[in-house]
Order: structure tokens, then C-alpha cells, then sequence
């Protein structure tokens, strides 16, 4: 089983999560970076290229053998999706049409979530905005492991099962713990997802759902592009919450690595974020990062100091619905 990890309860932290104290600081500093503020315009074109590329792939795919059906899931189907999930996230900033341009923007997520065959934009959206607002609050940031999850994915061996299920646990842990109502755009969303899913199907068999479906839940796992889940905020240095990476993987993920610099300005878009660090890199050069998300993964799996506990958490300063 090996290493039972050191860890028997999160780090519990006293005061305001970081970023809203850096951002006065660096607008403070460096008021220009509001122009930064501003969503991209060519963001939209790029997604949509994405989805028409899985969308062609659907007939193709189709008639594919069942072993390269399976390696075109995990090496290319799920790569695509991922980056389109984080399109989506891009999308619940407001960045495809604006921040003020709402329906707009779910109706556009909506749409890049489709190849994923999950209804998941609406709902991420939701529980997303809250973790940015609220983060490391004990009901409120539902991107923290619930207590069951850090008890039971304990020892070494466990960790890898919880890395190679985190699709599960990332995707269902936010309704679990922290229940919803389920918005309009979220029932529409459903809907037109699931008539979506039906059509390939029924059209086209069950192989672009496994590449599509399956190829976007290994790229949640054991996968070089999901350590990215593990590298935002997990405690790998005591005391510190957040952490970026810089590597080349942000090419393909809207630059979700620069996260520190995510978190103090989440209106600025991701291919923008780079410029933040540029104009202030006094404010991040000394933070600790991580230079590979695959050794993040093998670090959180093999390191007994790191493991679902390893997360900074606060009380909650109220709950209501």
C-alpha cells in the first residue's frame, strides 16, 4: 500500500487568503495592468475551432479500430477536451464575449462542453466563482478534498487511485457537499447535452462516446495535462496556497498554469496573464512553482508530507444558499 501519509487533518489558516491583499499591491504599483482587463477577442475563434475539429473527428473516430480508438482517447480526444474544459473556464470569466455579456457567455460555454458529452459548463461556472471568492473556506471552496476522500485516500497506493479517479471526485464533489439548485441554464444545459450525446450515438455507435467521454476522464487522471488540478493548491511548501507553472503545457491549456497571477486577476484572460508577470515580477519570481506537472503527480502520489489533506482551509465566515 505504501507510505501512509503524514498528514491527519488540513492546514487550517487564520487569515484572508492572499490575493486580494497582492492585487491592491500590485495596482497600487502597477495601475496599467487594468488594461489588461479586457476579454480576447480571437479566445472565442480558437475554442470554436476545437469543438468543429472533435465535432469532424465524431464520423472518423467511428470506424477506427477499438485500439486506436482507445490510444487517440488519451493522446489527442482527451488532450482537446481538457483544454476545452479550461475554455470553459476561461468562458465562466467572462472571457468569450465579455463579463457583462452573461447569457452570451453560457450559451457559449454550453457549446464547448458538448464534445465533452457532460453538462457541465452552467454548474462549473457556479461552484467556480465561489472558489475564487471564497477560497479555502470549509463550505464554500468545493475544490477542496471532502474529509471522507483525505481518510481514505491515505497511503501511497491510494493516492494513485485517487489521482486516476479524480474526474469523480472534481466533477460530483461540489453537488455532494455543497448542494444547488439548479439554475434555467443549467436544465437547458442538460438537454441539449444530453439530446447531443443521444445523436452520436444513435448515428454514429459507441466509439466517439468512448473518445470523447472516456478520452476526457483520462485526461483528468493520469494524465500530464490534469496535474494542473493537483499543482493550483495543493500545499507543497507550508504556508503557501497557490502555486504557477510557466512550462509549455499552458499552450494547450489557456495558460491555467500562471495561477498566482490568476487568482489576483481573474478578468484577465489567459493569454494576457504572461504580460502580469512581466509587468510585476517582483510579486511572483520569489513564490514557489512548480517546473513539470508530471512531477507533480509523481510528488503527490510517492511524497507521504503531501496528499488530499494538503490543503489550506478556512472557517467559513457564514453560509447561506
Amino acid at each position: 500500500m505504501g507510505a501512509t501519509v503524514t498528514r491527519q487533518d488540513f492546514e487550517w489558516s487564520y487569515t484572508a487568503e492572499p490575493h486580494a491583499t497582492r492585487r491592491k499591491e500590485i495596482l497600487a504599483k502597477y495601475p496599467q495592468i487594468k488594461q489588461l482587463m479586457v476579454h480576447d477577442p480571437s479566445f472565442k475563434w480558437v475554442a470554436a475551432a476545437m469543438v468543429l475539429f472533435q465535432f469532424i473527428s465524431i464520423p472518423i473516430v467511428s470506424n477506427l479500430s477499438w485500439p486506436l480508438v482507445l490510444l487517440g482517447a488519451y493522446c489527442l480526444g482527451g488532450v482537446l477536451n481538457h483544454s476545452l474544459m479550461l475554455a470553459v473556464h476561461e468562458t465562466s470569466h467572462g472571457e468569450a464575449f465579455g463579463v457583462q455579456r452573461v447569457f452570451a457567455n453560457h450559451l457559449f460555454g454550453a457549446f464547448l462542453a458538448l464534445p465533452m458529452l457532460v453538462p457541465m459548463s452552467s454548474t462549473f461556472k457556479k461552484y467556480h466563482i465561489e472558489h475564487h471568492k471564497f477560497q479555502g473556506d470549509e463550505k464554500r471552496d468545493t475544490d477542496i478534498p471532502s474529509r471522507v476522500e483525505a481518510y481514505l485516500f491515505n497511503t501511497t497506493f491510494r493516492k494513485f487511485i485517487w489521482v486516476v479517479l479524480q474526474p469523480f471526485f472534481y466533477s460530483l464533489r461540489p453537488m455532494l457537499v455543497y448542494p444547488k439548485t439548479p439554475s434555467m441554464f443549467e436544465i437547458v444545459n442538460i438537454i441539449v447535452t444530453l439530446t447531443f450525446d443521444f445523436c452520436v450515438y444513435y448515428f454514429f455507435g459507441w466509439k466517439p462516446i468512448v473518445y470523447l467521454l472516456g478520452g476526457g476522464f483520462m485526461a483528468m487522471g493520469l494524465h500530464p495535462v490534469a496535474g494542473h488540478f493537483i499543482s493550483e493548491h495543493y500545499m507543497f511548501k507550508k504556508g503557501y496556497e497557490t502555486y504557477s507553472y510557466y512550462g509549455p503545457l499552458n499552450w494547450l491549456c489557456f495558460n491555467v498554469g500562471y495561477h498566482n497571477e490568476h487568482h489576483d486577476f481573474p478578468n484577465v484572460p489567459g493569454s494576457k496573464l504572461p504580460l502580469v508577470k512581466k509587468i510585476a515580477p517582483e510579486f511572483y519570481d520569489d513564490l514557489p512553482q512548480h517546473d513539470s506537472w508530471v512531477k507533480v503527480i509523481y510528488d503527490f502520489v510517492t511524497d507521504p508530507d503531501v496528499g488530499p489533506y494538503a490543503r489550506i482551509k478556512r472557517k467559513t465566515a457564514g453560509y447561506s444558499d
